[in-house]
């Protein structure tokens, strides 16, 4: 491991150079405009598929602004699997979401640290769109045509299957990978492809400040489907949503003595298919047994403000863990997340 060390630990730190430095200027422009010229809009949306793929089913990572650095159980396979390191021996997950339109995800998480040699996970995802209506375009006198709803359904379903693996590489470095396999299927037509996720995880040494760097979507691109005779359509490449965050995190009055602490963390994320943003959470720990949370996303078209708790409870030799979260999507709706879970 060591010698896998020497290979991407300076990789990770000259891809962090070049990372944070230009999220902070692109997210201080996209914030603070400034008079004089306006800088050209670059404009991505709509430039990948694979969009589940974003929806982070963990209510503690949701919770705090979506920032991925601050979850140290199973669930930290949907964020930074380098935090599944931190895990003392087991760990399972279970998540809802209600998303928007009355679309169901859920998701499970397991894993297992198998002692010097690291820990393993596993993973598994579904999202289910329920019933659709099915509309047709009738033809109507002079070649025109009109919508038909025609009483039948179609259905639609996305999962997403994972095994990840985290090891402390240092007493303070972390490193860790998914590699998933995913699928997506809509009124019989579908495509299966391959994701991979890295990321770092990195004590300072000053005080609790830790960084983390995360690359999640590796993937080649798909084809939904080949030449279709029924549709007329040569096949469109559909690419992965690739992003990019790099994110820090302090508790302060955190000490030995003092089970009371407050965390305070921010990331900033690249991406393949839209602008840059900016992820802010806050979260109060009392006696390490209820956790309150809240954040703001910064830089999303109708995401904002994030709200959620946290309970735990030991019972036996085992930990018992609810946590929920509150998403506003302003006009859309709301979405609430919650989970339910226990370690050992």
């Amino acid at each position: 491991m060591m010698y896998l060390f020497k290979i991407f630990w300076p990789i990770f730190i000259d891809i962090s150079r070049k990372i944070i430095p230009s999220i902070l200027f692109l997210s201080f422009i996209t914030l603070y405009g400034q008079n004089g010229i306006d800088p050209t809009a670059i404009k991505r949306s709509g430039q990948s598929g694979w969009q589940f793929l974003k929806i982070n089913g963990d209510p503690h990572q949701a919770a705090m602004g979506g920032v991925y650095l601050v979850n140290h159980n199973a669930n930290a396979v949907f964020g930074s699997p380098a935090n599944l390191a931190n895990i003392n021996t087991f760990d399972v997950q279970f998540n809802s979401v209600s998303w928007l339109a009355d679309i169901k995800h859920n998701s499970v998480s397991i894993a297992k640290r198998f002692g010097a040699f690291g820990t393993l996970a596993f993973s598994f995802v579904s999202l289910d769109y329920g019933n659709i209506p099915e509309t047709i375009h009738e033809e109507g006198q002079g070649g025109t045509t009109s919508p038909l709803v025609t009483g039948n359904y179609f259905t639609a379903y996305d999962l997403a299957i994972g095994l990840s693996y985290a090891k402390m590489i240092t007493d303070r470095l972390s490193l860790g990978g998914n590699i998933r396999y995913i699928s997506e299927n809509i009124a019989g037509a579908g495509m299966n492809n391959w994701a991979v996720d890295f990321s770092t995880y990195y004590y300072t040494g000053l005080n609790s400040l830790r960084l983390s760097i995360i690359a999640r979507n590796f993937g080649p691109d798909t084809h939904l489907i080949g030449y279709s005779e029924e549709l007329q359509s040569e096949p469109v490449e559909i690419r992965m949503p690739l992003e990019f965050r790099t994110g820090i995190a302090y508790d302060f009055f955190n000490n030995d003595e003092n089970k009371n602490y407050f965390t305070a963390a921010i990331d900033g994320k690249v991406q393949s298919d839209g602008p840059e943003k900016i992820n802010i959470g806050l979260e109060y720990v009392f006696q390490e047994m209820l956790f309150l949370r809240s954040g703001y996303r910064f830089n999303y078209d109708s995401e904002g403000i994030t709200l959620g708790f946290g309970f735990n409870y030991l019972l036996g030799n085992r930990m018992l863990s609810i946590n929920y979260a509150f998403l506003d999507f302003q006009s859309l709706r709301q979405v609430q997340i919650i989970s339910f879970g226990f370690n050992s």
